[in-house]
């Protein structure tokens, strides 16, 4: 069985295990019967200055350390929506996969608020185990930002531009020059921090799954598109 197949696999014991696994169950499954989704690819060039901007409130921004609060994951709240666990337990699988590397902003509650993975080339082969081709090969001097999420009760504080900027940098440390992440074209509110962390969309993604098969495109933006809003 293939690692994306057991991935999967993975999840779908996972949602069973879960309050809201029947919807949650269902979202998943109708996904992958028949679905398109459109993401923008976004680059930094880590060679050109940027300041990060400032967020609301006062943050550590590190990787994850074991016993760090995590419980912007928890699903087991009343009144969370449907999508809202469908996010929480696809952050828990990333955590599982043992990806490299976690990194966390910590809020002034001493909680994790924000996490986001900084993943070099040397884990190209990781990348494909985990998520198929849905990300191009990384470059020798290229780096990918994935899995970001903000807790819910931290959003509109600027965290997410803050910290994705601060994380993106320490990306220098393996000897990129540019990093790369991926955002859907409708996820606004995720744009506009990545906008503000110094990011320009340089190429869109295609993403279709039918009867359980996906296909993946990938193909460069007009020079200088500006961001839709």
């Amino acid at each position: 069985m293939s690692q994306p197949l057991l991935s999967r696999t993975y999840d779908v014991f996972q949602l069973l295990t879960e309050p809201h696994s029947a919807a949650v169950l269902r979202r998943a499954v109708g996904r992958r019967l028949g679905s398109e989704t459109v993401a923008y690819g976004l680059r930094r060039d880590l060679t050109v200055p940027h300041v990060a901007p400032a967020a609301k409130v006062p943050l550590e921004v590190r990787p994850l350390e074991s016993g760090d609060d995590l419980s912007m994951l928890e699903t087991e709240f009343p009144g969370l929506s449907h999508g809202t666990v469908f996010e929480r337990l696809a952050q828990r699988r990333l955590i599982a996969a043992k990806l490299s590397t976690c990194w966390v902003a910590i809020g002034p509650d001493g909680k994790a608020c924000y996490m986001q993975w900084l993943i070099a080339p040397k884990d190209n082969a990781r990348i494909r185990a985990q998520w198929g081709d849905l990300f191009p090969q990384l470059g020798p001097d290229e780096a990918l930002l994935e899995g970001a999420y903000t807790g819910d009760a931290y959003r509109g504080q600027g965290i997410m531009a803050h910290a994705m900027s601060r994380i993106a940098e320490a990306a220098r440390e393996f000897g990129a020059r540019s990093v790369q992440t991926f955002v859907g074209q409708n996820n606004i509110a995720s744009l506009k921090g990545c906008k503000r962390a110094g990011f320009i969309p340089v190429q869109q993604r295609r993403e279709v799954w039918r009867l359980l098969v996906r296909t993946v495109e990938f193909t460069p933006v007009s020079p200088g598109m500006r961001y839709p809003f």
